[in-house]
Order: structure tokens, then sequence, then C-alpha cells
């Protein structure tokens, strides 16, 4: 923004003395608009747009704090700095209890009038400035790295610094580096899902140092060390919740908890809530779940419910650790159930480990695919992110983690899968048994092209369940998800630019673990 175009407004009863100082802005090309009490400044703000606003602290009528009630009340974004003969604390708390951009004591120079416009008015475009050219120089290095022949650890890191500089240049307001962006992400997906299809069976099947932590083992290694007897564990599971999700309500967090770790896993093939979260509680994984607890598991064609059990897939897996303690499981998938667990949660501080699993960020996905109104708050993964932060603020979750740090309880947030936003769709043809996820396919009769997705042609090998003799499972990869070439452009238009999970990407598999502490 030129000088030229920054209209500035000036309210101080002494506004004559000021005439030097509103001289010396105005050679240098900006607009001042000058009045001499509060409620003229407001009507002002009524009538008239502005970029910024000087307020003086101490004026007849309204004074300078009423009136930045006022203005911010009209435009909450108007920056304002405030001037003052004062030195107060007390007059300064209000002030910056009520939102100003920065304040000066009198009497006021003209470099230090200067200087504050340019930290107010310019920060913003210094900072995209300077976001946007980091990620520049960075582009080059990250696209030689995806040339390499990348380890887990390698992919972790990458992932990680492709969703920083994704929340880095969302707040750069630069569309075109972010577009820059999802492009070099997506091309880190093609190369992410050829890794997988090279290493994720031998993982499961071979302990070496270079497999990831992976759903299955997660509890056993990651979880169940942090048991105390000193003071309660709570495992609080959110459903469906990205790498970048985290770093997004991280913030809030970090209000009240210090982060002692942050890590990242790998969720198991299929990315779904049935496969992934079940695994993740029994300890096991789903072939082998099955196996122990017939009666139990639920494969697609099932009917019913496929999550029904995890509280007792959790007790089996605690006892096969060795692990004889209090526990408590809770799943939250309304929010009438959120205010009862906040409501009840003193209860829980004997216990050694508390489960809670919060279902919001999945239902978040199923409603965006499903709702119009949901698909316009959530039309890109910058919206998405923003959506969960303000249900997050305003959550009953939000009431459990802080009732969590007044009992002085150790918690751990992770979950069990990520989500991909989904834009390309690649042709399937399956039998009326076939399931119904759009990112993974299980079937006796499956048509597909082999290069565009996995297929695990024997599921004993993916340690999944074998429905039938010739069945197998094919995941989706990247952006892809599977259509029926029946009514294909009408399925087509329906799910393009949705949320889906169950394949192979980086959303989906490389996921959160963090462990907290009370502040």
């Amino acid at each position: 923004m030129s000088n030229e175009q920054v209209k500035i407004l000036w309210a101080d009863d002494e506004i004559d003395l000021l005439k030097p100082h509103i001289m010396f802005l105005e050679n240098k090309g900006y607009h001042v608009t000058a009045v001499t009490s509060g409620v003229e400044a407001v009507e002002e703000v009524k009538e008239n747009h502005f970029d910024i606003v000087f307020l003086d602290e101490n004026m007849p009528g309204i004074s300078g704090i009423e009136a930045l009630a006022q203005i911010k009340s009209l435009e909450a974004s108007l920056p304002v700095i405030m001037i003052t003969k004062s030195e107060e604390e007390s007059i300064m708390e209000d002030a910056i209890g009520s939102q100003i951009s920065d304040y000066l004591i009198k009497p006021v120079n003209p470099n230090q009038i200067l200087l504050s416009l340019k930290k107010n008015l310019d920060s913003k475009r210094l900072v995209s400035e300077k976001t946007t050219t980091g990620y520049q120089q960075e582009f080059r290095q990250i696209g030689m790295r995806l040339n390499d022949r990348l380890d887990w650890s390698d992919w972790k890191e990458l992932y990680g610094e492709i969703v920083n500089w994704d929340l880095a240049l969302q707040k750069s307001g630069d569309p075109s580096m972010s577009e820059i962006l999802h492009m070099q992400k997506e091309e880190a997906n093609n190369q992410f899902a050829r890794f997988i299809e090279d290493n994720y069976i031998d993982w499961l099947h071979h302990d070496s140092d270079d497999r990831p932590m992976m759903s299955h083992r997660l509890l056993k290694d990651w979880v169940f060390p942090h048991l105390s007897k000193e003071k309660p564990l709570f495992l609080v599971v959110i459903d469906n919740l990205r790498l970048d999700q985290w770093k997004t309500i991280e913030k809030v967090i970090r209000e009240d908890f210090r982060i002692d770790q942050e890590e990242m896993f790998c969720s198991i093939l299929p990315t779904a809530t049935q496969y992934a979260r079940n695994a993740l509680f029994a300890g096991l994984l789903p072939s082998e779940i099955q196996k122990r607890h017939p009666k139990l598991w639920k494969n697609d064609e099932d009917e019913g419910g496929k999550n029904l059990h995890e509280e007792e897939f959790l007790v089996d897996n605690l006892k096969r650790s060795g692990k004889q303690i209090k526990h408590s499981y809770a799943k939250i998938t309304n929010l009438t159930f959120g205010k009862k667990v906040v409501e009840n949660l003193h209860s829980l501080s004997h216990n050694d480990l508390n489960v809670i699993v919060y279902n919001f960020v999945d239902m978040l996905s199923h409603a965006r695919t499903e709702m119009e109104m949901i698909r316009e708050l959530a039309d890109d993964e910058s919206a998405y992110r923003s959506l969960t932060l303000s249900w997050f603020e305003h959550s009953p979750l939000k009431d459990i983690m802080q009732g969590i740090k007044a009992m002085g309880g150790k918690m751990i947030i992770t979950t069990d899968h990520g989500t991909v936003h989904v834009k390309n769709a690649i042709k399937v043809v399956g039998d009326r048994n076939t399931n119904t996820n759009l990112r993974y396919k299980i079937g006796k009769n499956l048509n597909y092209q082999e290069k565009e997705v996995f297929e695990v042609k024997n599921p004993e090998d993916a340690f999944l369940p074998k429905t039938s003799m010739s069945s197998r499972f094919i995941f989706a990869e990247g952006n892809d998800f599977f259509a029926y070439p029946n009514n294909f452009n009408h399925y087509v238009n329906y799910y393009k630019d949705t949320f889906q999970h169950g394949g192979i990407s980086l959303e989906e598999m490389i996921i959160p673990f963090i462990v907290c502490s009370p502040k």
C-alpha cells in the first residue's frame, strides 16, 4: 500500500498543537483527517474508510478508551494507535484489552509516528514478502529431496516442512505461492505412494530400525510407558485429525499445557476408522483382531457399527501388556455427551488411564461431503483448518482439557488417521458386494487400472481379513478417489473436492502424537 493510499484518522482535543506532525505526514504522502473528540472519531469511522487511527487517551466527552471500544465495535480489524500522557499500567491494560495495535507516550515526535505507521501498516506485507521469498528458496531444495531415496524419518521431516510452509503461506495471503506449494505436495504424495508400495508389507512382517511406529504398536510402546501412580494419564484420540489441523489448534492448547513430546506415526491401511482405530486400541492388526475376537470384529460387508468394541479391545491390550490399572473409556459423538463428560471429569482423577475418543473431526469431514452449507464453509484446506479451530475453541473438548489441567493430569493427544482433499476420480468396477469407501475397495471381481492403485492381492500379506478366497484390497493414492462408470459425471461432481480417508497419502498416514503436561 503506497503512502498516497493510506488514510489516517487522528483524534486529539489539542489537534492544533499537532499541525506540524500532520503536515509531516501529508508531505510523506499520507492523507490525514483530524478531529478533536472521541465522538467525532466514532462518527468519522461510521461514515468513512480509514486504514489506521491515532487516538488521544484523554479527551473531554467520551475518553479515548471509550471511543476505542466503539470504534472496534464498528470495525474490529481497524488498527488503533493510542496516544497518552500517562504511563499508568492500568490505563494501558485497559487499552491493550480493547485491542490497540500500539501506543505512544506524549510528547511524540514525527519519527515515532512514522515508525508506528510502518510497523502496523507494512508488517503484513513485509511478513508476506519474507515468507514468499523463504519458500521460493526452499522450493528447489524440497524438489531435489523428493528425488532422493527417502526413509520414514525423511518423509516425516519433509511432510512437517510442507505443512509448516502451507500454514505460513496461508497467513501471508499469497495465493500464487500457495498454489505452487499444493502442486509440490501432489508430487510429494506421488513419491510417498511409491515409498509405501515398496515398504508397507515389509514393515508388518519384519522388525527393523527404519520401520515407523504404527497404529497397532502405539499404545504398548508410546502410551503405556507414561502411566504413573502419581497422576492420571488422559489419552485423547481426536478422530481423523491431520497434522495441519493439530498445528492449527496447538496454539490454543499451549495456553494451558507444555508440549513435552511431539512425534508422528504411521496409520495402518486402510486409513479408515474401523481398521486404524480398532488396531490402535487392540494392539493388533485387523486380521489378528478377527482371529482373537471373532465375535467382535466386523468386516465391511457386515451390518452394524464397526467400532463398537474399542473398550473391550483396550482391556484385552492392557491385560496382554501386564497393566493392572484402573481405567475409563468414553466416546464423544455429540455435544450433549461432551458436556456430560465435562461435568463428571472430576470422577476420573483416581484412574490411572482415562481414554477419551472425540469424533468431531470425523463428523466434520462427513458433514462437509453431505451438507452444502459445510461444503461452502470448508471449500479448501485453509478453510477446513479454520473451521476445525473455530469448533475446538468453543467445544467441550477444550473444557475437558482445561479440566485435565486443573487436576494436574498428563495428557496425550493423538488420532487414528488423517484425511485427504480428493480431486481426481479413477474408474473401478465391482459387484454389488463391493464396499462403498471412496479410497479403498474390497472385492472378488474388481476391475481397475493396476498402475493407478496399490493392490494387495492376498489380504493376509497386509494382515487384513480375507472375506473370500479371491477377495483383494486396492487403495487410492494421493488425491485420487474411486468412482463407478455408471453415472460417472454425477458421482465425480458430488465427491470431488471433499475430504476422504482410507487410502494412501501423507495427510492420511503421517499423523500426530503429542505428550502434554499442565503449566
